[in-house]
């Protein structure tokens, strides 16, 4: 049974960092691309940040490029995603999600794996 469970989250202000950490089981990270998405409106989740397979590749929506980091530590089955320069428009429940077929297909939302989410505010 996979399991996607998200940790991190929490209150900051603008201008403050925090890390998001996603703990996966029942599936092996490194034959996996990884993601972060978040509600957005008109749509059901966005897109955030996305790593390869190979860690190789990583990809971001052009408003968190520059303040947003994803990582992967295969040896630990955890991704993080570490968020710098932080928004209140960034304020949002952050989802970790998983994809065996690659970041195309993480990114278009099917058949992905889905943790719980973890709630982020940034106040002003």
């Amino acid at each position: 049974q996979v399991q996607l469970v998200e940790s991190g989250g929490g209150l900051v202000q603008a201008g403050g960092s925090l890390r998001l950490s996603c703990a996966a089981s029942g599936l092996t990270l490194s034959r996996n691309a990884m993601g972060w998405f978040r509600p957005a409106p008109g749509k059901e989740r966005e897109f955030v940040a996305a790593i390869a397979s190979s860690g190789g590749l990583l990809y971001y929506v052009g408003s968190v490029e520059g303040r947003f980091t994803i990582s992967r530590d295969d040896a630990r089955n955890t991704v993080y995603l570490q968020m710098n320069s932080l928004k209140p428009e960034d304020t949002a429940v952050y989802y970790c999600a998983a994809n065996s077929l690659g970041p195309a297909t993480l990114t278009s939302l099917a058949g992905n794996y889905w943790g719980q989410g973890t709630q982020v505010t940034v106040s002003s």
